[in-house]
């Protein structure tokens, strides 16, 4: 059985790590599990929807992934603009090299774009993480996972929720196959790597002392007037510690346009040198600080989540995110009026405010006074997904 396996962006890579190497240790062990011979081998396709090296190329590095087949380069764009290069180029690709089931992950451009062309040229499609739903068509994503989940052949899930949900939309249960997180699989497996970044003791960072936030949601950050809000807003509440904002490409440009002269003259939080306010320009790489508020590149995967583990709480508008605390228990404060991963509130440690800045302060009121939940994981979140899903494929399709 020949597997195309897609990757696309960030959030991709963490999730096909864990299936290359349970594919790999198959066949080093001959193929044979549970008494039954099987062959599985795959072909990885990079569409290269995320170019920038530290939002790409480094998680290859880091979570001992072999390079990509091929790298289809299709990046930047329009939303219908890459949808199209990628279409385009991955039925080249499919054409050239023909596979008996393409796969795909999570809910990027680059998954329904390929599960598109792999349905067109008659091959099936297995999806990873399918039936989440925020149910909100102003995302991109949930338009990917609805159109994703119309073609799909095989169904697997992380949660029952996504079960239900496939469900309700009259997905046979054959089909349908509760496997667990592939995410977690990476977090489990790599904890112990986890990396300090250099800028840690450089700002003097203390354990359970300062907070990560991460934003790149167009209803967050494309509104200058929202992001300042957003941003203002955080830093009155955070106490005086230290917020850690490793920022995404996509919105350093939007912030390069900002003046946060309000922040920067908050008379209850005045900058170490008054006289020097917050200027326009960020680069993706040098650090820079308004007042506590510490703006950085983006980070690779090992020292991003040896930030997220070190810290007091998490601030964020990414899903991703919200299912890693869930399992590392640090307290999750999401800004957004909807979330595709329900479990990570009903069981994680996750809350969801939404989007509006005055949800900030009573937020962290509750996380500095510790009332925060403890919160649990989710059934299947073991590190094991993987091997299940393999095992899945040889038992029935090898």
């Amino acid at each position: 059985m020949i597997i195309t396996i897609i990757a696309g962006a960030r959030p991709n890579f963490m999730k096909i790590a864990p299936i290359i190497h349970a594919i790999e240790r198959r066949k080093a062990e001959g193929g044979r599990r549970k008494g039954k011979a099987s062959k599985i081998d795959y072909r990885l396709v990079h569409t290269g929807q995320h170019y920038d090296r530290n939002m790409s190329d480094s998680f290859f590095e880091e979570l001992n992934i072999p390079e990509p087949d091929v790298n289809l380069s299709c990046n930047g764009g329009t939303q219908a603009e890459q949808t199209a290069a990628i279409m385009v180029a991955f039925e080249k690709e499919l054409i050239a090299n023909p596979a008996d089931l393409v796969m795909v992950v999570g809910d990027v451009t680059s998954t329904m774009a390929c599960s598109i062309v792999a349905k067109k040229l008659n091959t099936k499609v297995a999806h990873v993480e399918a039936g989440i739903r925020s149910f909100d068509l102003t995302m991109p994503e949930e338009i990917n996972r609805m159109v994703t989940d119309c073609l799909t052949d095989y169904f697997f899930t992380t949660s029952e929720f996504a079960n239900n949900n496939l469900k309700a939309a009259g997905v046979p249960l054959e089909r349908i196959f509760f496997v667990g997180n592939v995410m977690i699989d990476t977090l489990m497996a790599n904890r112990n790597r986890f990396r300090k970044p250099d800028f840690f003791d450089t700002l003097q960072l203390r354990e359970k002392n300062y907070l990560v936030l991460t934003l790149h949601r167009p209803a967050n950050v494309d509104g200058g007037n929202k992001l300042e809000n957003l941003l203002n807003a955080i830093i009155l509440a955070s106490r005086g510690i230290p917020v850690i904002f490793p920022v995404h490409p996509r919105t350093a440009k939007i912030i390069a346009g900002l003046s946060l002269s309000n922040i920067s003259k908050s008379p209850s939080l005045p900058l170490p040198c008054p006289s020097k306010p917050w200027r326009r320009r960020i680069s993706p790489s040098p650090l820079q600080s308004v007042q506590n508020l510490h703006l950085i590149g983006p980070l690779g995967y090992l020292e991003f989540n040896y930030l997220v583990e070190h810290s007091k709480a998490v601030i964020t508008d990414s899903g991703g995110i919200t299912e890693e605390t869930t399992v590392m228990g640090i307290p999750c404060i999401t800004l957004r009026n909807t979330t595709e991963r329900p479990e990570t509130i009903s069981l994680g440690t996750n809350e969801l405010i939404g989007s509006d800045p005055s949800g900030i302060k009573p937020a962290l009121d509750k996380l500095f006074t510790g009332k925060w939940k403890k919160g649990t994981i989710p059934e299947l979140w073991d590190g094991k997904t993987a091997v299940r899903i393999v095992d899945h494929l040889a038992r029935n399709y090898g």
